[in-house]
């Protein structure tokens, strides 16, 4: 077992009316972030894959609260991950968060079809990330296709994670790039 100390937690939220066209239903995002220690900082450990299971009740709480700032389950229809690790970490400390960020949000959301967007990287103090946005169930669908730049100007320190989970309710305020429209999506495949 692998401890992941929890430091700080930090949920925030957006609602964007417009961005120069005119105003029109809102679309809501939001973001859970954790700051954890790395307990693989400072060395290289062969077999990581099992601290996965360990960050999983990480997964379900940060799910959790990205679903109650969105105010319910209803009408989530986009979602992303990633993760930022200190100095004194490796990318593949990052990837530990693919199988306990995304399934978490798939559990809670009714087994959403697509693949969970990612975005990873090694970064220092007040490092930022893009968190990569898509449809829940139909990864063509462009309307979808989103970012949400996020970070902690205290964090991460070299011998931590910095753990992500984003949600969504509606794709681009004036997405008119053709496409899968959401009128079309089948949500068989993850795909269409």
């Amino acid at each position: 077992m692998s401890e992941f100390k929890l430091r700080k937690m930090s949920v925030i939220f957006e609602e964007i009316h417009h961005e120069g066209g005119s105003n029109g239903a809102p679309v809501q995002r939001a973001a859970a972030l954790a700051i954890v220690s790395n307990p693989f900082a400072g060395k290289y450990v062969a077999d990581i894959q099992p601290a996965m299971d360990d960050l999983k009740p990480l997964g379900l709480e940060m799910t959790d609260r990205l679903i109650n700032a969105l105010d319910g389950v209803e009408g989530i229809d986009g979602y992303g991950k990633g993760a930022i690790t200190g100095a004194n970490g490796e990318i593949e400390h990052s990837a530990l968060w693919h199988v306990p960020g995304g399934y978490s949000m798939r559990e809670r959301l009714g087994e959403a079809k697509a693949i969970v967007p990612s975005a990873m990287k090694v970064g220092g103090m007040g490092c930022r990330i893009d968190i990569p946005l898509g449809h829940i169930n139909a990864a063509y669908v462009r309307s979808h296709f989103d970012a949400m730049e996020v970070g902690f100007p205290d964090g991460p320190r070299a011998d931590e994670i910095v753990f992500i989970l984003a949600m969504a309710k509606g794709g681009r305020i004036h997405a008119r790039m053709g496409g899968l429209l959401l009128a079309d999506v089948t949500g068989q495949d993850g795909l269409r």
